[in-house]
Parts: structure tokens; sequence; C-alpha cells
């Protein structure tokens, strides 16, 4: 799997952009820069996006790439999420106030909607734009997944927003086709208290909960691709991650194309 990174921070500046990755081009995960890094040819090649949460930097371009679809006569986009957030979506965006609801709008020229909700369950393998996906529950302020994704016989795991949690290492510890963690850590050390009310990493929370991964991997081994880093503390949690000993972990950077 090709893995494009749209925006891998926990914030916004002109040199950070928030949650965005795309898979092979067509499987989105997070929507908090996909318009404003993908040209329009590519929005329309995607047909799914998988949303963590519905907290505003994971979702907000579903709004923008609804509306550059919807002017089109491509195919439905679906976005995927577990049930509780797409509740949150179609109550309080797509909503027809804050947001046209674009799955009662059909593309240009045909009768399908522009999007499609495809709701998850959480530990039940489903297919999405034809990938085996795992949403697993997570621990943030809101409900929020994991992401395990398999295709031709490999799969990564995506953490979404969570600070120290439990079930994912054991599902990822049972994992025999991962392949690599894309793990968010948010604040350095110094802001642990502010990290664990906001549900989010430190390197230090990180680096232990790492250590749950048994089973078939060792966490010494495993491929970890750190992400979401507030812009205003990107050096210091870079500093202590670099400070981290025994992974196999690098920080993710705007316009990354990863193989896994």
């Amino acid at each position: 799997m090709e893995i494009k990174v749209l925006g891998c921070h926990g914030g916004e500046t002109p040199k950070h952009r928030t949650s965005s990755f795309v898979l092979d081009g067509r499987l989105a995960i997070d929507a908090g820069a996909i318009t404003s890094g993908l040209t329009l040819r590519e929005q329309n090649r995607l047909r799914a996006v998988l949303v963590s949460h519905a907290h505003m930097d994971h979702v907000r371009d579903l709004a923008t790439l609804a509306d550059n679809r919807c002017q089109t006569s491509t195919e439905p986009l679906q976005i995927a999420g577990t049930v509780g957030t797409l509740r949150v979506l179609r109550k309080h965006f797509f909503n027809g106030l804050i947001w046209p609801d674009f799955s009662k709008i059909p593309l240009c020229g045909t009768q399908a909607p522009t999007i499609e909700w495809l709701p998850l369950r959480f530990e039940r393998a489903q297919d999405v734009a034809g990938y085996g996906v795992r949403a697993v529950k997570v621990s943030h302020t809101i409900e929020s997944a994991a992401f395990i994704v398999e295709r031709g016989g490999h799969s990564i795991a995506y953490s979404g927003d969570t600070g120290p949690t439990e079930r994912l290492w054991t599902v990822l510890g049972q994992t025999p086709t991962l392949r690599a963690i894309m793990m968010e850590v948010s604040f350095p050390d110094s802001m642990a208290k502010l990290a664990k009310v906001s549900g989010h990493h430190t390197p230090g929370t990180l680096a232990r909960d790492l250590a749950k991964l048994r089973g078939e991997h060792n966490a010494r081994e495993m491929p970890v691709l750190a992400y979401h880093i507030k812009p205003a503390f990107q050096r210091e949690v870079e500093r202590e991650l670099a400070r981290l000993r025994g992974l196999s972990l690098d920080v993710m950077a705007l316009g990354d194309d990863l193989i896994v």
C-alpha cells in the first residue's frame, strides 16, 4: 500500500496541516486536508473516506470534497465511520444548516447521491473501497476509532486520536498481516496533564502503550509512524521521540509518500 501524507499535524499553520492520508489514491483516512492537498482529478478518484471521529480537524474537508464532487458525474463517495461518528456528522455537520446534506443532493447529471453513509461496527471486518477495514474503539474525549486496513495480505493500523488505551494493542497483537502502525502523539511530556484530559499521547505515554504490543509482533521491530504533533510543540516532541530507545519510529511529514 502507498500512503500519501496530506496532513499529519494536530493543528494548522502555513507549514502544518491537520490529519489526512490517502491509500493508493483510492481510500482517504480522515479529512483534515483532502481538498487542500489533492487536485480535482485526484479528489474524484477517491472511493471512500474513513473518519476516525467527528472532531473538526478530522472531518472539515468532507464539506469541500462533497461540494467539489457534486459538480461532476463521478461515483458517490462513501463516508465510513462508526455509528456514533456518523450520527454526529449527520446531525451537526451535513444537516442543511452548517452544510448542505449531500446525501440528498445528486451528482451532476445523475440520480446518484453525492455521498453515501457507511456505518462500521466495532471489530467487524467490512469492505470499504476494496479494502478490509476493522474499527477498534480507542480512548478519546468522544467516540473515536482506530482502523486496521488490509489489502493484498498486508495491513496497517491507524490510531485516530487516542491517549493510553488497551483493546487496540490486543487486536493488533492478533493481526499477523500488520506491517506498520500510524500512531498519534500530540504533546510533550511536560504537558502530560493536558494530554490526559484531551485524550492524546505524549512521547512517554506512547512508549508505554507500544510496550503493550505482544502476540504476533515485536514492538521493537514494528515500524511506527508518528503524526498529530501540535505545531507549537513540534520541535520539543520530536526531540523527546528521538530519545526513545528500542523502537522503530519515524515522524511523518507533509508530502511523504510511503510504501508499506
